[in-house]
């Protein structure tokens, strides 16, 4: 080993990106109404990590000395810990304790352990907004206030939620186990609904002071990518999410500049956009289109499609045709607004302000942001105005310097 003063930085791309496959693997044998376990042992191996690796450097293979750790750990919980003895041992049958001595982390058994992890937490014993709050925070190490920020909800309501839904898998004593094809596509609204608000928080993120959270965007990209390897979850809908997310994800590096300000999509350096994410995107909308259905994820990677081609000249009036439909299947706050912002484009500003002021979202710092964006060419006062409102409510320090310098540009401008 090497010491290195880098541990302070890989550990937790380490932690967001392991710490979830580790918990599936060990929840599997200690059972998800056992949770807690599973999580405290996955917690004490990162714990030992920073305190070993800033002492000895980081290890040749960083991954493989964390689940060797935790291996051990869980050994040692079995061979020591009398909550062990005393209250799961009886609950495992007979043919299963020979399975959790010599369990290995393998890359199957990681693979196997998600899928099922996934499917156990979106468990119809919850309510569904329950079963997302579980599956973030679980499988995504989601914190509450970025569960609270992807509900548009509070902190406490976030964290009373959990403790309701957390209770429920004890007591009803759930197994992450093979679910039936009937189960499985029961649960796949939901679990895929959870991937997409992780990939929607890591695509714009209101939390951290970051913009952009790329981890979470390719934790989301892997975790659907899951479910197109397995014949029960490779379906249309799967595909059109994916494909949402590969063409989104095509243009981050344009997203932000070298200060990590925002760049408008009208401003974004084309040469950045990842040729190759937007080839898989258009790989996974054709698979999507394999039969009749049409979901929102079909009618979002249109969207995010056509986002992707910049020199078709109706590229918008086909935009805002597809957030017409979007809108009557599932409408938002957030949908509406997106839509408005395509009316814009399409019919120009002065028509589009008259649309978003009909939504009245005063509590929303993108309406103002989209009204700021929109009176900008017409009245500048009136476009600061909203800008310093959208200031007032966003949670992100980012977008915060983004706007104020946005006002900035703004006074210069009606001051020549």
């Amino acid at each position: 080993m090497i010491k290195s003063k880098s541990h302070t930085e890989l550990l937790p791309h380490l932690f967001r990106q392991e710490y979830a496959k580790m918990t599936a693997v060990l929840c599997r044998h200690f059972g998800l109404n056992h949770i807690e376990i599973a999580e405290d042992i996955a917690s004490d191996t990162f714990l030992r990590a920073s305190e070993h690796w800033a002492i000895n450097g980081i290890p040749k293979n960083p991954t493989a000395w964390l689940y060797t750790v935790a291996k051990n750990k869980t050994k040692d919980y079995f061979k020591h810990v009398s909550v062990f003895e005393t209250q799961i041992k009886e609950a495992i049958k007979p043919n299963e304790t020979e399975a959790e001595i010599d369990f290995e982390f393998s890359e199957q058994h990681i693979f196997d352990s998600q899928l099922a992890m996934i499917f156990a937490v979106c468990n119809p014993a919850n309510s569904i907004e329950a079963q997302i709050c579980l599956a973030l925070q679980i499988l995504c190490g989601f914190s509450m206030e970025e569960i609270a920020n992807a509900f548009l909800t509070k902190t406490e309501t976030i964290k009373k939620r959990l403790h309701r839904a957390r209770a429920n898998l004890r007591n009803d004593n759930f197994q992450i186990k093979i679910l039936s094809e009937t189960e499985i596509k029961s649960r796949l609204d939901t679990v895929l609904k959870t991937l997409y608000l992780l990939f929607n928080e890591g695509y714009f993120s209101k939390t951290n002071n970051h913009l952009i959270r790329k981890d979470l965007c390719s934790e989301a990209i892997r975790l659907t990518l899951l479910l197109t390897e397995n014949p029960l979850t490779n379906q249309p809908q799967t595909n059109a999410l994916l494909a949402v997310m590969c063409f989104q994800s095509s243009r981050l590096e344009a997203r932000t500049d070298d200060k990590g300000e925002v760049v408008l999509f009208d401003e974004q350096d084309k040469k950045l956009w990842d040729k190759s994410l937007i080839e898989r995107g258009n790989y996974y909308l054709v698979n999507a289109f394999i039969g009749n259905e049409v979901s929102k994820y079909h009618l979002e990677a249109g969207i995010a499609y056509w986002h992707t081609t910049p020199t078709d000249k109706n590229k918008w009036q086909h935009i805002l045709q597809l957030y017409n439909q979007l809108i009557l299947i599932e409408y938002s706050p957030i949908t509406a607004l997106n839509r408005t912002f395509a009316f814009a484009k399409v019919y120009g500003n002065k028509k589009a302000i008259i649309e978003a002021e009909k939504l009245n979202l005063t509590g929303s710092d993108y309406y103002h942001e989209l009204l700021g964006y929109l009176y900008s060419e017409t009245n500048i006062a009136k476009a600061i105005e909203h800008y310093e409102q959208a200031i007032r409510r966003t949670k992100s320090k980012t977008e915060k310097q983004t706007l104020t310098k946005e006002i900035e540009r703004l006074k210069k401008v009606s001051q020549t």
